[in-house]
């Protein structure tokens, strides 16, 4: 195989990937789309091949994952996968999903809709807020506080997505999807979507989807530059899964990130990061004690 036909077919690992969960979703049977533990399996399937492919195909020496980083990441990957999609569930969808049924909320026209059409506005309804909520973030020092601790690890891998402060991560979670009667299947589908994209997003693969991919979804390139070192070079590309909004509202940047992080580039423990949003608090407390011992 010729080296230019071997790049197109890593390139093109992406996209096959999203067709392939897509399929899965279109044709799974009844049984498996009811079960709950099915889009966990999915996702992590997705992941544990991406992680495969960050061995075969690597796209930067620096981001080679080591095992301290892969038992932090599996960390966070379980805690969104479990105790902040809960928390999610009982503090928004399920509160949503009430006020529906009391207001009386009915969306036909989406349950009418062809399937691929439902999973493609379910993706654009949940991106469209995550845009705005990660713009915030980036443009108002309280939110930005939440976020930071993403920003301050120091290399990309597959499950780089799920790291963060729990704040944050459930911020990240919130959405108004569950206003819409979608089909179960199309609803399950668009997430597991998402996960593909931001999953490659954050992977050190060496893979540049071609322009029918890339135009629309975020890749490791768009990400890796909102990533860069610096505070200024991480407000634009804010797209998780759809770069397109940032296209839509100017926030786009065409470039490549290689060194990524914040301040010194100093990777953060599972407890800094725990503790971030709270260090003005903190420094404040620490502050005011020392004070009172100089008083004294």
């Amino acid at each position: 195989m010729s080296s230019g036909i071997k790049k197109l077919a890593v390139d093109c690992i992406p996209p096959a990937t999203v067709a392939a969960v897509v399929a899965f979703w279109a044709w799974a049977p009844d049984s498996m789309i009811a079960n709950p533990w099915t889009l966990l399996v999915v996702n992590s399937v997705v992941t544990a091949f991406v992680l495969g492919l960050e061995l075969v195909f690597e796209r930067h020496e620096g981001w080679r994952i080591n095992r301290q980083e892969f038992f932090t990441d599996l960390f966070y990957f379980v805690l969104i996968n479990t105790v902040i999609s809960r928390m999610a569930f009982i503090l928004s969808e399920a509160p949503l999903h009430a006020l529906k049924e009391t207001w009386g909320i009915a969306t036909p026209w989406v349950t009418a809709m062809p399937f691929l059409a439902q999973v493609a506005l379910v993706v654009f309804l949940w991106e469209f807020g995550q845009y705005w909520m990660h713009r915030l973030m980036h443009n108002w020092e309280p939110f930005w506080l939440t976020h930071a601790p993403h920003h301050h690890i120091t290399q990309l891998n597959a499950m780089k997505g799920a790291v963060g402060n729990p704040i944050e991560l459930f911020l990240i979670s919130l959405g108004i999807v569950a206003l819409f009667d979608v089909s179960p299947a199309a609803y399950l589908c668009a997430f597991a979507v998402t996960n593909v994209v931001a999953t490659y997003a954050h992977a050190n693969v060496k893979s540049d989807p071609p322009l029918f991919y890339s135009f629309f979804f975020t890749t490791i390139r768009h990400h890796s530059f909102h990533h860069s070192v610096g505070y200024e070079n991480t407000r634009c590309n804010y797209g998780n899964s759809l770069i397109l909004i940032d296209r839509m509202f100017g926030t786009y940047k065409e470039g490549e990130g290689i060194l990524v992080g914040q301040d010194d580039r100093r990777r953060l423990t599972i407890w800094e990061q725990f503790v971030f949003p709270f260090k003005p608090l903190i420094a404040m407390v620490e502050r005011r004690k020392g004070s009172s011992s100089a008083a004294g």
